[in-house]
């Protein structure tokens, strides 16, 4: 059976994504598109209660949950070189999962939310990037997308380190679609602007109403659209590589124009 978007069909049979980040918002929404294109889910995420939902929701014949942290460069390596027969057919990765820690001056931020940044969007997306390649390389073929940010182009009051290792995610995606130049695979940075998740609820480290205020004015993007972004690109003929995209509100400036909150 096949799938097709765009006319572009997938196997369903035989080929599967690796998806970082699907518990919840932009990743699961990815998830759930690519298993609508016709791709087996490799479903990675830390909080497994969320990835046996989606399971669930999607059928344990098209996702196979991975619960781990991407900051763990030895688990990653063991569980995306060891999938299940069905699912080890790779031929997409991409790396969402990441996250931003404190939102105020660089001065009074705390080193601890610098390193769960760095850790997770620097060193989480090379740790995954480097267990999958080689299956890629093997095949001649493949697609590695990454989401970034538009934080990545566009400083705003508040978002300096989260923004610096956006800017690394674009400029990795750059360099490995240099890298991989005639292998056959394809390489993407996805960059959104404002959206509606559990982003900013992280953040704050669950205060409800800072996370709300973020959005007043602006409606911001769904999940959906970047999930409809990515498998656009997937889509794309295989002599077509998209190398980077950037989403956002139509509401929302360049200049995100927030202020800083008055306490941590």
């Amino acid at each position: 059976m096949n799938a097709l978007y765009k006319g572009l069909s997938v196997n369903e049979a035989e080929f599967s994504a690796v998806v970082t980040g699907a518990s919840s918002g932009f990743g699961r929404a990815i998830a759930q598109r690519l298993v609508e294109s016709g791709y087996r889910v490799v479903a990675v995420a830390r909080r497994a209660e969320r990835l046996a939902e989606l399971t669930d929701l999607l059928g344990k014949d098209r996702v196979h949950a991975v619960p781990l942290d991407v900051r763990d460069a030895d688990a990653v390596e063991k569980a995306l070189t060891t999938l299940p027969e069905e699912f080890a057919q790779v031929r997409v990765l991409v790396n969402n999962a990441g996250l931003s820690k404190g939102f105020g001056p660089i001065g009074d931020a705390r080193l601890e939310h610098w390193q769960e940044m760095v850790d997770t969007n620097v060193m989480g997306v090379l740790h995954c990037t480097r267990a999958v390649l080689p299956a890629l390389q093997r095949a001649g073929d493949g697609h590695i997308v990454t989401i970034g940010s538009i934080a990545a182009s566009y400083p705003y009051m508040g978002g300096n380190v989260y923004g610096a290792t956006k800017a690394f995610a674009r400029q990795l995606s750059l360099n490995l679609r240099t890298d991989l130049s005639g292998s056959g695979i394809r390489v993407t940075c996805v960059d959104p602007g404002m959206a509606k998740t559990e982003f900013a609820m992280v953040r704050f480290d669950g205060d409800r109403a800072k996370s709300e205020a973020l959005y007043d004015g602006v409606q911001p993007l769904a999940s959906e659209d970047v999930a409809e972004a990515v498998a656009w690109c997937l889509a794309q003929p295989r002599h077509v590589n998209v190398n980077l995209i950037e989403l956002m509100p139509t509401d929302q400036p360049f200049g995100l124009g927030f202020k800083a909150p008055t306490s941590r």
